[in-house]
């Protein structure tokens, strides 16, 4: 059990687990007695659109908040106005650099706060709104998956195009699974 007003990150490539750790500590906290929610963006609709969804298939009811300004604004009415005492914000590098001075505003306000979201963009280049959240975070779980071209510890994610790494000009936000995307390590994650 965590202290009242923490700020967890989280992070990794994906398929290392993170949305599933997300959901356990959610879950934890419920069994603790402590009223917790957890949000989601609006354009994440892979498997749901309205519960966080694993890859594994786990899944938990959620918010589905857009990913614009407005959007930051109701996570932090919904979770002051239900008198949420944990909240955890999947996919939280989709969301405007702002949601960091909200999310931290709300650990020091009292709430557990836990954040998950990619550590880098396809390029290999940090997304801005994790690297923020994680040099304001009281704990951060860096997790790993397995390169799929190795079998090593990964911790960068290729983007596939025709099953080929997509090129560096593409667009950085492309929501996707396996179809589009692989873990791999640092050997193995090409960017032509």
């Amino acid at each position: 059990m965590h202290p009242e007003g923490f700020l967890e990150v989280i992070t990794g490539p994906m398929f290392a687990g993170k949305t599933t750790e997300l959901i356990k500590r959610i879950e934890r906290q419920i069994f603790a007695k402590r009223k917790a929610a957890l949000f989601k963006p609006a354009i994440d609709n892979r498997y749901s659109e309205d519960e966080v969804v694993a890859h594994n298939g786990l899944r938990y009811d959620a918010f589905v908040i857009p990913t614009d300004e407005e959007g930051v604004r109701r996570i932090a009415e919904i979770t002051e106005g239900e008198g949420f005492e944990v909240i955890g914000v999947d996919e939280v590098q989709f969301f405007p650099i702002s949601i960091v001075g909200m999310l931290n505003r709300l650990a020091d306000e009292g709430i557990y706060v836990i954040a998950s979201g990619l550590n880098l963009d396809f390029k290999g280049d940090p997304f801005p709104v994790t690297k923020e959240l994680l040099v304001r975070a009281d704990n951060i779980i860096y997790l790993t998956a397995v390169c799929t071209v190795c079998g090593a510890p990964a911790t960068r994610t290729q983007r596939l195009i025709n099953g080929k790494p997509a090129p560096r000009d593409s667009p950085v936000i492309l929501v996707g699974g396996r179809e589009s995307y692989e873990a791999r390590c640092r050997r193995h994650h090409i960017i032509p």
